[in-house]
Formats: structure tokens, C-alpha cells, sequence
């Protein structure tokens, strides 16, 4: 298929085409920054909303819940799941055969698993463009999970309008000692797994962190939940709802998605700098062995001049 065929078939919604495009992205081959400008310019403005929290929370559950509750009320619905990367492949440890079984067969639904391939912040590298083809496609909401992330790994700010910081039980001594980062970053916060002992305890934990925070317009609710049992979902999704409309009601949209445009460019500028520096063959050398780490980001950094003869003495 060529770059406009690819292009046309994503634009009027072909799930084979977003697929396609996926990979196309994400292997960055040619024609991947052409294809990321056109649905870039195609956007409908689908609403995203990240859901990120500890490993452990229940983040997937979560989202096959809130698929369930979204395919209700007929909305399209793109999930972008994040996993950590395999050390032998590379590929996703996790994969989207083991999430939201139950919505495989659905047209109105789209799964897809990225490997973080060793990219920091809970997503992978390529996940806000993602975000931008899922929504050239026709998605009405586009669903982002982190892999299970740390109180610094919130990256996920920079591409969702909303963010839900999932939590399970048991977790509120952490969250004295945890006010930075990951729970700063919460629009929402929902204490999952709501069944088990200390659920309570942990949301009042949360209520009391939130009421000592510093004043901002929006004061993050904290929501009981069971993934589970499929009780609290609709209450997820009022609260990440409520968000949406102080965001707009408020006019802070406006400079929410100043700063997300941002923050796409930064990362595009990183990862092609990443790209122009390492040149393939000093990479082939690292990686068989030939140049230790160190000297080959010296000779990164230094004069790149050197570059090819230096491979070529330590080769020989």
C-alpha cells in the first residue's frame, strides 16, 4: 500500500490501515513523519484519558471496565497499552491477546500493545503519535495505560487531557512520603480493588493528601472502585467527565493543549536527535562488542570525523 492509499484508507477509519500506520510509526520507517503530519491535521478531537498508578493496581481492568461502560453508550473507543519490553525480543511482555478479552470482536473497539523498549515516563517513545493516527481514525475516546510506573514517571500529562492515577489498598503510608510526581499528576485518583481490607483507609488517606495540596481550581476527586466486580466504573468515568468540563468551563483546554502540543514537539526533537547522532555503524560496534560504551559516546560527543577509523582500527 502507498504512503496516500495508507493515508486515505486511515482517514476514513480502516482498523487494518490504523494498524498498518501503528507500525509505521513505530519502526519509524519511511514516510512515518508524512504520515504523522496528515493525521495530525486530521484530527477530530477525540478526548484522551490516562490511566497510569503502581504496577499491581489493577490499570487494565480498569480500562476493560471503562470500555465496557463507553461501548454503552456507542462511543468509539482506541486503547494504546503500554508494556514493559521483553529482554529477548524486545517486543511487549504483556501483549493485547491477554487485555479485554471481551472486546476482540468488536469493530467499535481498537487494542494496541507498544513495548516501552527501555523508554522512561510509562510510555513508549512512539505513544503520543499514536494517540494523534487513533484519533485521524474516527476514535471518539482514546484510552492511554502506562506500564506500572514509579512517582516520576508521569509522561502521560503531556499527552492525556485527563489523567487517572490508579492506587490499590493498602498503599496510604506510602502516600504521605509520595506527595511528588506520580500523585501530583492526578486529575483523578481511584482506589482500586475496593473489595479488599484498607480500601477505606487508603481513600481517606488520598482525601486528606488532596485537601492539604497546593490551592489549584480543580480538586481531585478519589473514587472507590472494584475492576473486579464492575462497581465504581461509572463513577471513573463521571469524575474523568466533571474534569473535562471544569477544563473547558474554565478555559484552561486552551493552555492544556498549548502545553501537550509542547511537550509532542519536545519529544519529537529528542527522538530525532536520537536518531541523527548514532550513526549505524558506530551502533553495530557497540553492540557486537567492538567499542566499549564509553568510548563510543565519547566519539559521539567528540569528533565525529573519528568515527570510521576508529571502528575500523578496533575491527581489525
Amino acid at each position: 500500500m502507498t504512503d496516500g492509499a495508507l493515508i486515505e484508507s486511515l482517514l476514513a477509519g480502516d482498523r487494518r490501515a490504523l494498524a498498518r500506520a501503528i507500525s509505521v510509526v513505530e519502526d519509524r520507517r519511511p514516510g512515518w513523519r508524512t504520515l504523522l503530519a496528515a493525521a495530525w491535521k486530521a484530527r477530530r478531537g477525540a478526548a484522551t484519558v490516562g490511566i497510569t498508578g503502581v504496577p499491581g493496581a489493577g490499570k487494565s481492568t480498569l480500562v476493560d471496565g471503562l470500555i465496557g461502560l463507553l461501548r454503552s453508550t456507542q462511543s468509539q473507543v482506541a486503547v494504546v497499552a503500554v508494556d514493559p519490553s521483553s529482554p529477548f525480543t524486545g517486543g511487549s511482555l504483556l501483549g493485547d491477546r491477554i487485555r479485554m478479552q471481551r472486546h476482540v470482536s468488536d469493530p467499535g473497539v481498537f487494542v494496541r500493545s507498544m513495548a516501552s523498549r527501555g523508554h522512561l515516563g510509562g510510555l513508549a517513545d512512539a505513544t503520543s503519535g499514536v494517540v494523534v493516527l487513533a484519533d485521524a481514525a474516527g476514535f471518539d475516546q482514546v484510552i492511554i495505560e502506562t506500564v506500572g510506573v514509579g512517582q516520576s514517571e508521569i509522561e502521560v500529562i503531556g499527552v492525556a487531557e485527563t489523567t487517572v492515577v490508579v492506587i490499590p489498598p493498602g498503599w496510604g503510608d506510602a502516600v504521605q512520603t509520595s506527595k511528588a510526581g506520580l500523585l501530583e499528576a492526578g486529575d483523578v485518583f481511584v482506589v482500586n480493588k475496593s473489595d479488599l481490607p484498607g480500601a477505606a483507609e487508603t481513600a481517606a488517606d488520598l482525601t486528606a493528601m488532596v485537601d492539604l495540596g497546593l490551592p489549584k481550581g480543580w480538586k481531585p476527586p478519589v473514587v472507590l472502585a472494584s475492576s473486579t466486580l464492575q462497581q465504581g466504573i461509572e463513577d471513573v468515568w463521571a469524575a474523568v467527565a466533571e474534569h473535562r468540563s471544569f477544563l473547558a468551563s474554565s478555559g484552561e483546554d486552551v493552555s492544556a493543549r498549548s502545553a501537550r502540543n509542547l511537550a509532542q514537539f519536545e519529544r519529537a526533537v529528542s527522538a530525532s536527535l536520537r536518531s541523527a547522532l548514532a550513526p549505524a555503524d558506530l551502533l553495530a560496534a557497540v553492540r557486537s562488542g567492538v567499542i566499549d560504551p564509553w568510548t563510543a559516546a565519547g566519539m559521539l560527543l567528540g569528533s565525529g570525523t573519528q568515527t570510521s577509523r576508529v571502528i575500523s582500527d578496533n575491527s581489525a
